[in-house]
């Protein structure tokens, strides 16, 4: 078998199947690829959109169900289970287009050694997608993205998968990226390998877990440092002295109270305005610079 999608889940039963078809549509014979699934402990309706979307499976199909234990380890049971000479991570909020699969392998045809990096549109609904047509606004510079990467199923099991003290939001992923980066691998963009990920506009509701949620990325980019103490590190988490001495003098003036401020009434759920979304944004920014220095042992 030449390719492995894999994808880990969790209480994403609306988009899951729509994500799941996407994958199954796919323009290489049946016989040359699968899908492993990790269901990480859903709790919605996640276990009976699986068993929809499996009476539709043109091609075969693996379902690993685990409690909830983060995507480290989720991503660890899916390498365990792969049996795909390539294997190509994507999330659960993401659609593949249908020559996805081919544009994978057809980079690695010329490349065989390498991580193939396709590209991601962004869309606020699966319902209303643009044209198919990657743009540089669209671009990410993460060496090993999960939303939409492959590689050789040996080489990530000769680095030994994903590190599971990442359980936590954030950074597994890059912690994979700089290990296959100082083992030599190289990396290819190939932005015909598209896919469009869902990327709703934020509403009131969401902002407290933005804020959770930069503070738990925060944790973790502390752990990423400690495992790997390079310059990519402090420059891709922001564990560096001129952030963090910036970050330092707008705590000092109390600008979280400020974005609070100009955020106003959150109760309920309403569609945020463009400067409340900007002042969420940077709401959620101070949450993470005073969480890292916190983790670093450096107060608050």
């Amino acid at each position: 078998m030449k390719a492995t999608i894999q994808l880990c889940t969790f209480n994403r039963a609306a988009l899951l199947e729509r994500v799941l078809d996407a994958c199954f549509e796919q323009t290489v014979p049946a016989d040359a690829y699968e899908v492993v699934l990790v269901n990480d402990g859903s709790t919605d309706a996640t276990p009976q959109a699986i068993e929809r979307a499996r009476s539709r499976a043109t091609c075969a199909f693996t379902v690993i169900d685990q409690p909830n234990s983060g995507l480290a380890r989720g991503r660890n049971a899916g390498i365990a289970s792969a049996s795909g000479e390539r294997i190509i991570f994507i999330d659960d909020d993401v659609l593949p287009l249908p020559n996805f699969v081919a544009e994978h392998l057809r980079i690695h045809q010329s490349h065989p050694l390498a991580i193939v990096r396709g590209g991601a549109i962004n869309v606020e609904s699966f319902d209303e997608l643009p044209p198919p047509v990657w743009s540089l606004k669209d671009y990410s510079g993460n060496f090993f993205w999960t939303t939409n990467v492959s590689v050789p199923l040996k080489t990530i099991r000769a680095i030994g998968g994903f590190n599971e003290t990442f359980a936590e939001y954030g950074w597994e992923d890059i912690d994979v990226g700089l290990r296959l980066r100082f083992a030599g691998v190289k990396a290819i963009f190939n932005k015909r390998a598209l896919v469009y990920h869902w990327k709703p506009r934020p509403r009131s509701g969401n902002v407290e877990k933005m804020v959770r949620q930069a503070r738990a990325q925060a944790r973790t980019a502390v752990q990423l440092a400690a495992i790997h103490p390079h310059w990519r590190t402090y420059l891709a988490t922001g564990d560096n002295p001129a952030q963090r001495l910036i970050h330092k003098w707008m705590r000092g003036v109390d600008m979280a109270r400020h974005y609070r401020t100009q955020l106003g009434d959150l109760s309920g759920d309403r569609a945020l305005s463009d400067s409340e979304l900007r002042a969420a944004r940077r709401l959620a920014s101070e949450a993470y610079f005073e969480e890292l220095e916190r983790a670093r042992g450096g107060g608050a």
